[in-house]
């Protein structure tokens, strides 16, 4: 009889098999690993031997779980480990492995609205960026990279999969393969073109140790530059200066994000930008300008100053 860790073998080749992203897969792996051991100090081994009230009681241990610093998981952290194991419940009980009503047992947790953290203002992007040392091919492989995070507002994954032959320097633009393999065509600003350029024409050829190499961003060993690399650069730059939040790769993203819907651009054209399937996904921005426009009205209004 095959065990749940036999499943989740086959359910993730089968994520192969739709092409799905090999970080999504790594991460439903180890979500889904963290389940099946739970389970399996449950003395729950097969899938004929799960029953309700062990969904019921994982997520009460969740909700008890606490990190290395003594926190409990925030909400949205508990549904990412809630969505991976019901994915692979809905597997099993599409093929009849599993009972319907379990598929659908795993109910989310309620996730609190809050408006979007470590965003940074244009002022200090712009400072962050013209503190980048450009007089070696790191920095202005570096400030290319930056400028083009902020410009388009593509996730760090979708920048380092980036080739060559996805840009399109005299369309300012770039093809862009998300989340899915889903591939959207990117406006490229002016200035995150000027760097691109300038790396593409005056780095990169440098960089490149063999012949043939398609990936536009990389490493001093002339291969793709990974993402714990753009990550560790970055707080380099960034611990340089003296900055309100966190500053991550993800920073520009929302940064961008932020900046294009204060400026009123369409919001729909925004979703278009960021690679959103949903146009809820841009509530919290939504908010974060209701928040300004609050600002704006209390420093304003002849009756707000009166008081």
């Amino acid at each position: 009889m095959k065990t749940l860790g036999d499943w989740l073998t086959e359910y993730l080749d089968h994520g192969r098999v739709l092409r799905k992203s090999p970080v999504h897969l790594r991460g439903v792996r180890f979500q889904c690993l963290v389940f099946l051991r739970w389970l399996g100090e449950e003395g729950v081994l097969s899938a004929d031997q799960l029953r309700r009230e062990h969904l019921d009681r994982w997520l009460t241990h969740l909700h008890a779980w606490r990190t290395a610093k003594g926190l409990p998981l925030k909400p949205k952290s508990v549904n990412k480990q809630i969505e991976s194991v019901r994915s692979l419940l809905r597997w099993l009980g599409g093929r009849g492995v599993l009972p319907a009503a379990l598929v659908g047992a795993l109910p989310y947790i309620r996730e609190p609205q809050l408006l979007p953290v470590s965003v940074l203002a244009h002022a200090q992007v712009k400072k962050l960026v013209n503190r980048i040392d450009t007089t070696s091919a790191e920095g202005l492989r570096d400030r290319a990279m930056l400028e083009l995070l902020y410009s388009t507002g593509i996730r760090a994954s979708e920048l380092t999969g980036l080739d060559t032959g996805d840009v399109d320097l005299g369309n300012a633009t770039a093809l862009v393969t998300g989340k899915g393999n889903k591939q959207r065509v990117v406006p490229i600003g002016r200035t995150a073109l000027r760097h691109l350029e300038s790396y593409l024409k005056g780095v990169r050829p440098f960089l490149v140790r063999q012949p043939g190499v398609r990936a536009l961003w990389l490493n001093h060993h002339g291969q793709r530059l990974h993402y714990a690399v753009l990550r560790r650069r970055l707080h380099q730059h960034a611990g340089r200066l003296d900055l309100p939040v966190t500053v991550t790769p993800h920073t520009f993203r929302r940064s961008c994000t932020t900046e294009l819907i204060r400026g009123g651009a369409n919001l729909w054209h925004v979703k278009e930008l960021l690679g959103h399937e949903r146009l809820d996904t841009l509530q919290h921005y939504a908010k974060l300008t209701i928040a300004d426009l609050k600002k704006t009205h209390a420093q304003c209004h002849p009756r707000e100053r009166e008081s």
